[in-house]
């Protein structure tokens, strides 16, 4: 069940549209033993509709920023040029908010605009003792990938990993942390967070036991409004969609939050409604509402 369930008002258009990226614009795709990323062509078709009818589309994920360039290059956004001047219009450039909104830039080329650091030593230190295996990695934007304490399973970090004690991972600020623990459930780690209480940072756990921990008072919402702000736009005309728990604060922050259809019951309480899902172009579903299809 949704929020609310409430209807726009007469003759609403969004004029953003923020969307997540895996589990709702991503399909994720067997081949040759490799998962390797897709977008569905209606969901291709739709998100360019949207743009076409004068709509800023904005990827919003929990991605570092080095993952996130690569769908925008799939999405083809923003347009390529005419062969005479391939290079987009400065201002016609992408937004992105990366990292669960400490890291926002334009792309291309990739131009960060802000950036949010914290102190991740304190939380990262009282996770580890109740959970002394578990792997740490912070974002390392000169390596184009991450610092870790050993190596992530295949798939669930883009980028180059270098081996990194813990006290130098989070020995200096860093815009985002992820804790995994292969051994343990995504409750295991809910009920740790819970019982550590984990002042000054603000934390998201994934559908595993995946923990992001971002600066107090950072998520996908207040990139958001940021990028908001910089276009002159309300929230209120803001289109969000998204299936994860790290979509909550943005779902809750739009003028229409849409949950996907295979999201858990937390996410779809807080959307004002839920789409088809991610296998059934749930995006697509949601885009066609308002800006049709051809």
């Amino acid at each position: 069940m949704s929020r609310s369930g409430a209807e726009p008002a007469p003759g609403w258009r969004p004029a953003l549209v923020a969307l997540d990226i895996d589990g709702t614009l991503l399909a994720w795709v067997d081949g040759q033993d490799v998962p390797y990323e897709t977008i569905r062509q209606p969901v291709y078709d739709a998100v360019h509709r949207a743009r076409d009818a004068g709509a800023h589309i904005v990827l919003a994920s929990g991605r570092s920023p080095h993952g996130m360039t690569t769908i925008a290059d799939l999405l083809n956004l923003p347009l390529e040029g005419s062969p005479e001047d391939p290079t987009p219009d400065v201002d016609d450039r992408l937004w992105v908010v990366a990292s669960n909104g400490s890291v926002i830039f334009r792309y291309p080329p990739q131009e960060v605009v802000h950036e949010e650091v914290f102190d991740a030593a304190p939380a990262v230190r009282a996770i580890l003792e109740h959970h002394p295996d578990a792997l740490v990695a912070a974002e390392e934007r000169s390596l184009g990938g991450y610092l870790v304490n050993r190596p992530f399973p295949p798939g669930e970090l883009n980028g180059e990993q270098v081996i990194t004690p813990v006290e130098e991972i989070v020995g200096k600020p860093v815009n985002r942390v992820v804790v995994r623990d292969p051994e343990s459930t995504a409750e295991d780690f809910l009920d740790t967070a819970a019982k550590l209480g984990l002042h000054g940072t603000d934390y998201v756990v994934g559908w595993s036991a995946w923990m992001d921990f971002a600066p107090a008072g950072v998520s996908k919402a207040s990139g958001l409004q940021h990028v908001c702000d910089a276009l002159g736009v309300d929230p209120v005309d803001v289109l969000a969609i998204g299936d994860g728990r790290n979509d909550l604060e943005m779902l809750a922050w739009a003028g229409r939050g849409v949950a996907m259809g295979q999201a858990i019951e937390e996410v779809r309480a807080a959307a004002d409604a839920v789409t088809a899902t991610v296998n059934d172009d749930g995006v697509a579903v949601e885009l066609n509402r308002w800006f049709g299809r051809d």
